[in-house]
């Protein structure tokens, strides 16, 4: 046999074991893949809408019949925080909506939604890094300032001598460091459970139309 004929012959042998998918059942299954992951993007969009939801009617309860001053209002500006935050979920999730049944090619959608939870992923941990500081400076002036805790007759004396003792000191440098870091490595995980995972997996089925 020729070196030609062996060619054609091998050729035909692999066409027949691997047949080759139609243009129309490539973009059937693209089209599924897609709406799957963008799926479980929805769902953990709503995850996280009643989370926050809940937790801003935790956090206003604690706000307006907490025992001290100081944590009524330090839950009420997170109250007031997580209810800034709704908007924002809520238009992601709308736009993730539109984006999956819009008429545009499915690599344009793709690309869009990719960026906007880019974005988003972004901002989050941004925004997380930078409340970590605000929120526990706040809860210290709050509890220092509160007069109630200076009281002899309240018996919660950790306010009172927390600048008068070394240890103690030490002990809220220590709690604050341990804090920061444990909330670094939860929200890099979380956010990468929750949209890192999928926004992956998008990216990749963009690179297969591309191929």
């Amino acid at each position: 046999m020729e070196l030609d004929e062996l060619k054609i012959f091998l050729k035909e042998k692999l066409d027949s074991q691997h047949p080759e998918k139609s243009s129309e059942d490539i973009s059937a299954l693209m089209s599924k893949n897609t709406q799957s992951v963008i799926g479980k993007i929805k769902r953990s969009l709503w995850i996280e809408i009643i989370t926050c939801i809940v937790f801003t009617l935790v956090c206003a309860a604690v706000g307006l019949w907490g025992k001290y001053a100081w944590l009524r209002t330090y839950f009420l500006i997170f109250a007031g925080i997580c209810f800034l935050f709704l908007p924002v979920l809520w238009f992601l999730l709308q736009k993730t909506k539109k984006l999956s049944n819009a008429s545009l090619p499915v690599k344009s959608n793709l690309v869009l939604l990719v960026g906007i939870l880019k974005e988003y992923v972004k901002r989050y941990f941004q925004l997380t890094i930078a409340l970590i500081p605000i929120t526990i400076l706040i809860a210290l002036s709050l509890g220092y300032s509160d007069a109630s805790l200076h009281n002899p007759k309240v018996h919660n004396p950790f306010f009172q001598e927390l600048t008068a003792s070394t240890r103690k000191i030490i002990f809220v440098v220590a709690y604050l460091i341990v804090f920061s870091a444990g909330m670094y490595y939860v929200t890099k995980w979380y956010l990468k459970k929750f949209y890192g995972n999928y926004i992956d997996q998008l990216q990749s089925l963009i690179k297969e139309l591309e191929e």
